[in-house]
């Protein structure tokens, strides 16, 4: 017994020591990882000191005597909160992830040489008006006053065993470049395309497993104008070359697709002063992108005499994306212009033939560092229309494939777009500056205290030739070149629009009768037309009733399928009763709906119907889904029994996964959130430290998104952030994003505004009562 005790004091005092041992290293951390927030700091390029305040939330105020030196504070704000979301995100648009990442890195990094994105970025600065290359350089020599005044870096630079370089003008512009990737994937809808036929598939059953958008789904722009020509009638589709294997194309798209992506999923609506309980406008904005620890955003106000703005920022960039002055307020959604364009092209001789010769390849030579192990060299392939993209992977048997994209020409001044917006006092004002924006095309809409309201999609938007719709790659030869771009007073747009309000959610953007064509790969108009719904649901609206449309969990898409529901016949008893439960529902997919984790859990088994024709376990369109169900569709007879009878035994599967998970539990339950770290989360033993997750109601087509993988229900899109703005009514004004306003997992801020977001609450639109108080001295 003495001996037991003795131990058992013994184990007692290492489980102390241990624990000490933690706290202290915790708070050694702490120390040596997060920045100064107060104080002074000398960061020599100044003109005159500026100030960081930082209040309760994190929310940051930058103050400044002129803009070169509130830029330069933006930078220096940026980089003390998100250094290394900074760092890896100019890694991943250099191709340089496989430096510090080791060789699990190489194919996104190959990829991103291929296309060249970070080359895009250097002539882009180079190309710059004298005023624009003064901001961006304000920016990066405030990134750099900052690194050089050697401050406690993140945590994952210690873990990683690396320390940042020198930032230059391209590693701002390069995450530009990669928004407009994230935001402009209609190559991967073409590469989708062309895997289909790979596998045999026809282009008319194709369109039938990819539907167009509704005749009947709301369009932004209701109305052609009368100055605008209607359009010519198309001639036969062009030619598609015929693909060779599916393999290297499924290749293709996969390296693709370890990008992060977005969806065709973000909000904004605009109502004007007579449908607005305030007597001014309102404007709302949730933009949905890929979730992510940290946050996409970090929230700021930006003042100097000349340019005062509050919204939501990109680290890495300056100036903001989202918000307010003190005259407009503006809010983005994509456009989904297809900007992108894949080239078959005939190769011979070591080159290719385009308009009657064979021209020569420009060789790109790319070497790619590697930690631990060899460098990789790349001989990059040029064409006239830009990079040989199927070079990116190892396609013996493939065709060559070239890509035209508007953000690899050498000229974009889209970052003069939001500049020039966050200055803008008028409609005038504002359609001007956007005039400069390049890529991605986007929805803007628009408010300003005197009660006008507006929406514009902006963009350099390349003209086809009839019969060229872009669904599908084309011969290379010089045939089938794009003939231009859609003049300005062509791209879309509306002001003070009849109807006293604007909704956008990534829907079709024009009506019928438009002399061009945007895109075909629109949403389905299932947000669209929810909101719309909600708006004409009350005579007047206040910001409050802004909020429940932003958290509105009703699937649209869901109640769709009540017809299907209402045809089959389930053979157990149990799938008897969740039909009539489901019969029952409103199809509000809550949090704490059961409701929704069956109508989810039977929705994927639906998914499944082409998979064997499609390549894929899963084929996510409720439309071709619900017309084949209730019409019947080849993909049933393939399987030997009726869709219906396919639909009910669905449901029947649907229920065996979900007991096979643990049994019926609410859907956020179900459908956490996720926010994964690009990095750690590949780290079993930091996931845990780094990661974070939260129960969430919707799906892709709900208001409130909540788009998840099918395979483990997980939720990995969602609203980014969330804004309401009550122009002439500041104090009305609110905000919010998911994850805080640290990316320092150690900072208090790191997740503290997460159960805010979840339950669709937000903070006043600006910074509060300042805590923390930081002087730059030049």
């Amino acid at each position: 017994m003495r001996v037991l005790k003795i131990l058992g004091r013994v184990l007692a005092g290492l489980i102390v020591l241990a624990l000490l041992l933690a706290l202290g290293g915790y708070y050694y951390l702490k120390n040596t990882t997060l920045p100064q927030t107060s104080g002074r700091l000398v960061t020599p390029g100044l003109s005159a000191p500026v100030e960081i305040l930082r209040d309760t939330n994190g929310i940051v105020h930058v103050k400044a005597a002129n803009e070169h030196d509130l830029f330069f504070g933006q930078a220096v704000a940026h980089a003390q909160d998100r250094l290394w979301q900074m760092e890896f995100q100019r890694r991943i648009g250099a191709g340089r992830l496989a430096e510090v990442l080791g060789e699990a890195a190489v194919p996104t990094d190959r990829f991103l040489r291929t296309l060249g994105v970070y080359r895009a970025a250097e002539q882009a600065y180079e190309n710059l008006p004298d005023d624009l290359k003064a901001i961006v350089d304000a920016y990066v020599d405030g990134i750099n006053a900052y690194l050089a005044s050697n401050p406690p870096l993140p945590l994952e630079f210690k873990l990683l065993g690396f320390e940042p370089e020198p930032w230059t003008p391209a590693d701002v512009l390069v995450w530009q470049k990669m928004m407009s990737y994230d935001l402009s994937g209609n190559y991967e809808e073409e590469l989708l395309r062309y895997r289909l036929l790979a596998r045999g598939l026809s282009k008319a059953r194709i369109e039938a497993l990819i539907p167009g958008y509704p005749a009947a789904a709301p369009t932004i722009v209701r109305r052609v104008p009368e100055r605008l020509r209607p359009p010519p009638a198309p001639p036969e589709e062009a030619p598609t070359p015929a693909p060779q294997g599916a393999a290297w194309v499924e290749d293709l798209l996969a390296v693709a697709r370890t990008l992060p992506s977005s969806l065709e999923a973000s909000n904004n609506w605009v109502v004007g002063p007579e449908r607005s309980a305030t007597g001014k406008p309102l404007l709302a904005n949730d933009p949905h992108l890929g979730l992510s620890a940290p946050s996409i955003w970090m929230l700021m106000e930006l003042e100097s005499p000349t340019y005062r703005v509050t919204g939501a920022t990109f680290p890495g960039l300056p100036t903001v994306v989202i918000g307010k002055n003190e005259r407009i307020a503006w809010g983005v959604t994509n456009h989904a212009a297809d900007v992108q364009d894949l080239y078959v092209l005939d190769e011979t001789d070591g080159g290719y033939r385009y308009r009657g010769e064979v021209r020569p390849y420009r060789i790109r030579r790319e070497t790619i560092a590697v930690k631990d192990a060899d460098p990789v060299v790349l001989e990059v392939r040029e064409t006239v229309y830009g990079p040989v993209i199927s070079d990116a992977v190892d396609a013996p048997q493939g065709q060559a494939l070239a890509l035209r994209w508007v953000s690899l020409e050498p000229e974009d001044e889209t970052m003069a777009a939001f500049y020039g917006i966050g200055k803008a006092a008028n409609w005038e004002e504002f359609t001007a500056a956007l005039l400069r924006l390049k890529a991605p095309s986007q929805n803007f809409v628009y408010a300003d205290v005197e009660g006008n309201i507006g929406y514009f999609a902006p963009g350099r938007v390349p003209v086809r030739k009839p019969g060229h719709s872009g669904k599908y790659p084309v011969p290379g030869t010089g045939e089938w070149d794009w003939t231009g771009f859609v003049p300005p007073e062509a791209l879309p747009r509306a002001y003070n629009p009849p109807e006293g309000y604007i909704v956008t959610a990534n829907n079709r953007s024009t009506p019928e009768g438009w002399p061009y064509v945007f895109t075909y790969d629109w949403a389905q108009g299932f947000r669209a037309e929810r909101i719309e719904r909600l708006i004409r649901a009350k005579a007047k609206l206040s910001p409050e009733d802004f909020a429940r449309i932003q958290g509105d969990e009703v699937s649209l898409m869901a109640r769709s399928f009540r017809p299907v529901l209402e045809r089959i016949q389930p053979q157990s008893d149990r799938a008897r009763e969740w039909r009539s439960k489901l019969l029952a529902w409103d199809g509000g997919e809550t949090a704490g709906s059961l409701e929704a984790s069956v109508f989810q859990a039977w929705y994927a088994e639906l998914a499944r119907l082409p998979e064997a024709e499609v390549g894929q376990p899963y084929w996510n369109e409720p439309r071709y889904l619900r017309r084949a169900l209730l019409e019947g569709d080849p993909a049933c007879e393939a399987r030997g029994t009726s869709c219906l009878d396919f639909a009910a035994q669905a449901l029947e599967r649907a229920l065996a996964r979900l007991d096979a998970l643990g049994g019926i539990v609410p859907w956020g339950q179900l459908h956490p959130a996720v926010f994964d770290h690009g990095v750690m989360t590949h780290q079993p033993q930091l996931r845990r430290f780094f990661d974070r997750e939260i129960a969430h109601g919707g799906d892709r087509f709900t208001v409130n998104m909540g788009a998840y993988d099918f395979a483990t229900f997980r939720m990995n899109h969602g609203p980014s952030y969330r804004q309401i703005v009550a122009l002439g009514h500041p104090e009305q004004s609110y905000w919010i994003h998911p994850m805080g306003q640290s990316g320092n997992v150690l900072s208090r801020h790191y997740a503290d505004l997460l159960p805010l977001w979840a339950a669709v609450e937000y903070l006043p639109m600006g910074s509060g009562d300042p805590v923390d108080r930081l002087v730059l001295e030049p």
